[in-house]
């Protein structure tokens, strides 16, 4: 508001040659509509055509008049238009440069649609919003000036109305705005969501993500369609608010017509006053709401983004304080930064449902081996979905290396993390492709070593090597869990997530595959299909519907009734 004011106080000039142009078809509309009373009382109803005649032609004249009255204004609107254009295109401009080189590099993907379809939106909402405005302003003054020459009586008549209208509409722009920009954000995140389910289709598969996926889409629907019939309601207002202030003073004037008549005034003043309402204040008016409504909340929000607060220039960020040396001159190392952390996470199922995980904290240190156990159903898929940024916690934060998953791009995600479900995704080429899906570049070493690890040497001698191809329904539930296990030892993210995928396995191939994966740099979450599965691993979430408890094995079986439970059934079970 404040650079708005300060914009066009540097234009006084300009704004006072448009008003002089604007004041000229402010009396042009005073002389239409009386003009047309005057044909009346003075001519037609006297039985004097030749005196009808010239008012009617002096009305003729002021209308002809009008053209250079346009040519003047439209000549004035350049001064207004085109240095906001210059200068949101500059501003776009500094914004690219500063993104490009406060972030390491960053690309500005806005910096094209800002300098070109986003500028030339806002110049033109802007051209239309002044045309509109100016024209409602000085019609509306020449209108009301011209009520009171023919009759004062009019005024009690129109005004109401029209204020109230113009006020209902008023008090509706700023909603207006808001749900217009809202309705873009939304469709944004339509865009978002579809391109990310084009481009990570295989990934969603191969991580067992589609229904929290699908879920994410149909939100990023939904609320699109929640914008868009806020849109239409405050559309149904701006009708309501034409029709009070243009409509309904033509309805008062006529059923008011015998109350005016008996005050004094005469036929060819009723005509004015039409002429006035009809001509001049409905057409305007419904300019104005049209352009307001449509335009102006465009430019609202075009200009809310083009003018936000720019990116802070790379010259100007402080360097961080210098640590104090230690010993022998040494700069102490920055702590670690964990690998997984919950903050007071909380999830449930939908909107209303109990929450399987509630005010959790979790923090899981760079290296660690960490095994999730708990009862069939109790949240541990959950879990690991909200841990791989797959499922938006109800509450509470997510931070993958320090960062909030929030936060971050698929791409990057997808560098931090990586989750192996029960179903393993396998696809039909190669036994080498499929290893390498996660890390297409990997070299012909890394593959051999993800073999040996996993033990996955008949299966490559059976398919006819790493070249061989491979069908999925070819093989065993157990083979493609290998497969998918042997992906994520070769893959290079720090944080490995196994969602129950060693259930088809034996507790032989099993136990091996955990300790290749735990040997690789990083860190191992194992959703435990067996009970020997925690105990290989360093600590132990429980989870039991009411609180989770998280330690050793030895802490466990003394602080934990359903661990112990856990751990006799497993015992029971393995006599």
């Amino acid at each position: 508001m404040a650079s708005g004011r300060t914009f066009l106080g540097r234009r006084k000039r300009v704004l006072v040659r448009l008003a002089a142009w604007s004041a000229a078809e402010s009396a042009q509309t005073f002389l239409g509509g009386y003009c047309v009373a005057r044909s009346l009382d003075d001519g037609f109803l006297r039985g004097s055509t030749a005196t009808g005649l010239l008012w009617l032609t002096a009305a003729a004249v002021v209308i002809l008049l009008g053209a250079p009255v346009v040519r003047g204004v439209f000549a004035q609107l350049p001064h207004l238009t085109e240095p906001l254009r210059d200068h949101l295109v500059r501003r776009s401009v500094v914004r690219a440069l500063r993104v490009a080189t406060a972030g390491g590099g960053t690309v500005d993907t806005t910096a094209v649609s800002r300098l070109t379809s986003q500028t030339e939106i806002a110049r033109d909402s802007f051209a239309g919003l002044v045309l509109a405005a100016r024209s409602f302003v000085f019609v509306a003054a020449g209108a009301l000036v011209g009520l009171v020459s023919l009759a004062p009586q009019f005024l009690l008549v129109v005004l109401p109305p029209l204020v109230l209208g113009v006020a209902l509409f008023t008090a509706s722009l700023r909603p207006m705005a808001r749900a217009q920009h809202r309705y873009l954000d939304a469709d944004e995140a339509v865009g978002r969501r579809a391109e990310i389910t084009r481009t990570a289709l295989r990934d969603i598969v191969a991580c067992g993500a589609e229904e929290p996926t699908a879920a994410r889409n149909r939100r990023a629907v939904e609320e699109a369609a929640a914008a868009q019939r806020a849109m239409a309601r405050w559309a149904a207002v701006r009708t309501l608010s034409v029709a009070t202030a243009g409509q309904l003073p033509v309805f008062l004037l006529l059923a008011a017509t015998p109350w005016l008549v008996r005050q004094g005034v005469t036929a060819g003043a009723l005509v004015g006053a039409l002429t006035y309402v009809l001509q001049a204040l409905l057409p305007a008016l419904h300019t104005l709401m049209t352009v307001l409504g449509a335009a102006g909340a465009r430019l609202f929000v075009i200009l809310d983004r083009l003018t936000g607060p720019l990116p802070v220039p790379s010259a100007t960020l402080a360097a961080p304080p210098a640590a104090a040396p230690g010993e022998h001159g040494r700069t102490p190392a920055a702590p670690a930064t964990a690998a997984l952390q919950l903050r007071g996470v909380r999830a449930a199922y939908g909107p209303g449902a109990r929450a399987v995980l509630d005010a959790l904290d979790l923090t899981v240190e760079n290296g660690e081996h960490i095994a999730v156990v708990g009862p069939s159903g109790i949240g541990k898929s959950t879990l690991l979905q909200v841990a791989a940024g797959l499922l938006a916690p109800d509450r509470g934060e997510v931070l993958l290396s320090g960062r909030p998953v929030g936060c971050l791009p698929p791409s990057e995600l997808a560098a931090l993390r990586t989750l192996i479900p029960q179903e393993a995704y396998v696809f039909t080429g190669s036994l080498r492709d499929n290893l390498r899906y996660l890390r297409p570049d990997a070299r012909p070493s890394d593959v051999d070593d993800a073999v040996r690890a996993l033990a996955l040497e008949r299966l490559v001698e059976r398919v006819g090597g790493l070249d061989g191809q491979v069908r999925p329904d070819a093989l065993s539930l157990g083979e493609r869990q290998l497969i998918a296990l042997a992906r994520a030892h070769l893959c290079a993210a720090p944080l490995l997530l196994l969602d129950e995928a060693t259930c088809h396995l034996d507790p032989v191939a099993e136990a091996r595959a955990e300790h290749a994966l735990h040997a690789r740099p990083g860190t191992l979450v194992v959703v435990a299909h067996r009970l020997s599965s925690a105990l290989r691993a360093d600590r132990i979430l429980v989870l039991d519907g009411t609180r989770a408890q998280y330690g050793t094995h030895e802490d466990l079986l003394v602080r934990s009734a359903l661990y112990r439970d856990l751990v006799g059934h497993w015992n029971d079970v393995q006599r």
